[in-house]
């Protein structure tokens, strides 16, 4: 009789042990042979050496199904425990899985040509209209990319310029300042990774959200790196951004060359770097438009209204300027 300890370092515990500890009681019905005791995220078994291998084997196999598809039902363990295929395996076009196992795709043919250039390239840019799911789909990538370990790290940021507001005149610290600006990153972790291995991968520096300004000075290797709202930085601003590139790196630019917040007599660092990186060997680009919208129906006839009268506007400054 052997005793062990097997350390769960990936995955949320409670992910694997089930509602109740409903997957652990079928775990040790499976394994009778085995004294199997779960505690935080350490599992102590004593029993038979043979059954005792089996069983790790089983806990690394359940590890790396919770860690692609966050999440584990009692039949799948079955399944796995029987060396019988998931029916989730094998669906063609996923990301990554959300926290509550739904598949995360590429919706369409833009968003597909996204995943694309981000497999053919270290430099990506994406520009399109709100909700045409450019910064989702970024970060649905490079969640996949950590989770088959390719990179150490995710680094998401954003220029704190929205709307004309300062962050001075918003209360509380630095971070309580800039985390209204950082939020819709959030969002899409948080749907992406359980919110407690969220968390942890935030305090050990994982995964790292920070404004623009903070990412001067720094080389980034081992990561994917994603700015989004790049059309609200100056062309100094993205040209420092971009020059951070180091080692086994890859960035994804995201913006919206139709909203930009930025003083009139600034030019948007974004629109500038889409024309001076045109052709240039290794850097992508992807295109979306008011089609690739997945929100509400509604926002795609808000987009379209906005662009109609911003037609019009055009056509007016330009017989101003004839006159």
């Amino acid at each position: 009789m052997i005793e062990k300890h097997i350390l769960i370092e990936d995955i949320d515990p409670l992910l694997l042990y089930g509602v109740n500890n409903a997957n652990m009681q079928m775990l040790k019905a499976l394994y009778p042979k085995l004294r199997i005791v779960a505690r935080g995220n350490v599992i102590h078994v004593m029993g038979d050496e043979l059954e005792m291998c089996a069983f790790e084997e089983i806990i690394e196999k359940l590890q790396k199904h919770i860690l692609k598809y966050n999440s584990l039902t009692e039949e799948e363990l079955l399944h796995i425990t029987r060396g019988e295929r998931s029916e989730r395996e094998g669906v063609e076009g996923v990301i990554v899985y959300s926290v509550t196992g739904r598949p995360i795709c590429a919706r369409t043919t833009n968003q597909q040509l996204l995943v694309k250039a981000f497999q053919e390239n270290d430099l990506v840019f994406a520009v399109g209209p709100a909700g045409s799911g450019k910064t989702y789909t970024s970060i649905a990538l490079a969640v996949r990319a950590l989770k088959n370990k390719e990179i150490r790290r995710i680094i998401l940021s954003r220029p704190a310029v929205e709307a004309g507001e300062k962050l001075g005149f918003l209360p509380g610290d630095m971070k309580e300042k800039i985390d209204p600006y950082l939020q819709p990153l959030y969002d899409a972790l948080e749907d992406m990774i359980p919110t407690q291995k969220l968390r942890e991968m935030m305090e050990q520096n994982i995964i790292q959200i920070a404004p623009l300004a903070f990412m001067r000075g720094r080389t980034l290797s081992d990561a994917v790196v994603i700015l989004d709202e790049a059309q609200n930085t100056t062309s100094a601003q993205l040209k420092m951004f971009l020059t951070r590139m180091g080692m086994n790196t890859k960035m994804i630019v995201t913006g919206d060359t139709t909203q930009v917040d930025l003083p009139h007599s600034v030019r948007s660092g974004l629109i500038e770097a889409l024309h001076i990186l045109k052709g240039v060997k290794g850097v992508g680009f992807t295109e979306l438009t008011k089609k690739d919208i997945v929100r509400h129906k509604l926002v795609t006839r808000i987009v379209e209204a906005y662009e109609s009268q911003q037609k019009i506007e055009q056509k007016k400054d330009e017989s101003i300027d004839k006159n």
